[in-house]
């Protein structure tokens, strides 16, 4: 039983359950600077999912140690672990859209924080007992649950602390999932050539360390988390007299955002932004390396990879925080039209030798898909206000999990049927790229359709009211 205190001002103070939402409200005098590390401490571990294929090389000589075994798992039977996860980081997003809103933030990370570490420790043990079954159960299916409800969890809670800066604050969360995997990276290759032996080539122990390291990190992030309460607004800040026509000041159920052509349009467009550049990202070094073949080796060619993963992140938090002052609308028309020269032009840079402009054009390239992610949950709290932006948000991360599968599978199938008709491995990639430009036009053009939601779907006052006033709180 809790027993809690009214301020005054409708919120609930007191011995409320740890977990839950109402337990969670800032107290006065609370900083919101110290939301965003909360933020950081679950999306730079989520982020570790982009470097999963660190665990490939190692996974396929499980058995053999130095050199693969008849026995030993083969790269496209460890390749579903990635896919499953991101497959299951959609689908849940998608599907705990609505209980992230009833039980809050803190609830839905440390749940997040359970899923995810539990995920490696039973990948631990799958790859002890040399079972791929239980790879695929702990970090494809568990892992990927915590992957989603990380994932959306914070972006909701920022959108409400800086109604000034909506666009900065996704993007300081959302930069962490895209650097994540800068750390993630060099730390489980160190981990793995210190457990390294003759029997064993480091994983199973490696998994261990980051599943304990990673529940460690995304619970203190959980217990950090605080939300605003009812009526708070900036010190200082008062909401513009006369709001752009794309910014809506009212809110949208998050079962009627999907009655609306603007929720559809919005999936098109991050789907489009986001396979437009997954699939060139998988490819990245064997593309640089076929490009240029007499000065581009492996080694350079992993450089490259990690320049684009830095301006992945780096793109997340620029892009994002220019369209504070650009307008959602308009920052996605930068990305759809630069994207779509850029994409026309690289095959004549990387005909003409120009390895320079070739690696800055797929730099700023990756910034835009990096900066896609991250504007989106902003655009999404313009069109359909922040009441129940985190569950709207989880919903359309389904064309990420779309995207994910659409962009290799051009990239690759395209690629294998040009090399099949004789077409010289260096310019095998022309049409694809083409077609990847091809892709942005058409974004371009659904980013045009989006215009603000009718007002037959905002949420009455009583409905607002009924909500206990977040609503009113989130302009």
């Amino acid at each position: 039983m809790s027993s809690v205190m009214n301020d005054g001002g409708g919120v609930a103070y007191g011995r409320a359950p740890f977990f839950s939402k109402e337990a969670t409200y800032a107290k006065p005098g609370f900083s919101r600077w110290m939301v965003p590390p909360s933020a950081l401490a679950v999306h730079l571990c989520i982020g570790q999912a982009y470097a999963f294929s660190v665990f490939n090389g190692p996974l396929s000589k499980a058995i053999g140690i130095t050199s693969s075994a008849p026995d030993d798992w083969k790269l496209t039977t460890l390749g579903w672990i990635f896919s499953l996860a991101i497959f299951f980081l959609g689908i849940s997003a998608a599907f705990a859209g609505k209980w992230l809103e009833r039980v809050g933030p803190r609830m839905t990370m440390f749940t997040a924080a359970c899923c995810f570490s539990s995920g490696f420790l039973i990948s631990s043990l799958g790859v002890y007992l040399h079972q791929i079954w239980l790879l695929y159960i702990g970090y494809g299916v568990l892992g990927g649950i915590g992957l989603g409800l990380g994932y959306v969890s914070p972006v909701s809670t920022l959108i409400r602390w800086f109604p000034d800066r909506r666009g900065m604050a996704t993007g300081m969360a959302i930069m962490g999932f895209g650097g994540g995997a800068m750390i993630a990276a060099p730390l489980s290759v160190a981990l793995m050539n210190h457990f390294k032996s003759a029997t064993s080539v480091g994983v199973a122990q490696t998994f261990l360390v980051l599943g304990v390291a990673y529940f460690i990190s995304m619970t203190i992030g959980s217990l950090a988390i605080r939300v605003p309460p009812p009526g708070w607004k900036p010190a200082g800040w008062t909401p513009p007299a006369t709001v752009n026509k794309m910014v809506s000041k009212n809110h949208v159920h998050i079962d009627q955002a999907l009655k609306t052509p603007q929720f559809y349009l919005l999936w098109l467009v991050l789907f489009l932004n986001v396979t437009a550049g997954i699939g060139i990202l998988g490819q990245a070094s064997l593309m640089i390396q076929e490009s240029f073949k007499t000065t581009v080796n492996a080694a350079s060619a992993a450089g490259f990879v990690g320049l684009l993963s830095l301006f992945n992140m780096g793109g997340r938090f620029v892009w994002a925080s220019s369209s504070d002052l650009l307008g959602r609308k308009n920052t996605y028309f930068v990305f759809f039209v630069l994207g779509a020269i850029l994409y026309w032009l690289v095959p004549a840079l990387g005909a003409s030798g120009n390895i320079v402009l070739f690696v800055l054009a797929y730099c700023v390239i990756m910034s835009m898909y990096g900066g896609g992610f991250a504007t989106i949950p902003a655009y999404l709290a313009d069109m359909f206000g922040t009441a129940y932006v985190g569950g709207i948000h989880g919903r359309l991360l389904t064309a990420w999990a779309a995207a994910g599968i659409a962009g290799p599978v051009i990239v690759n199938y395209v690629r294998e049927y040009q090399v099949s008709q004789g077409v010289a491995a260096a310019e095998a990639y022309t049409m694809t790229v083409h077609i990847m430009a091809g892709v942005l036009v058409v974004g371009f053009l659904c980013n045009l359709l989006v215009s603000r939601v009718n007002e037959k779907h905002h949420m009455s006052d009583d409905e607002v009211a009924r909500m206990g006033g977040v609503a009113g709180a989130a302009h």
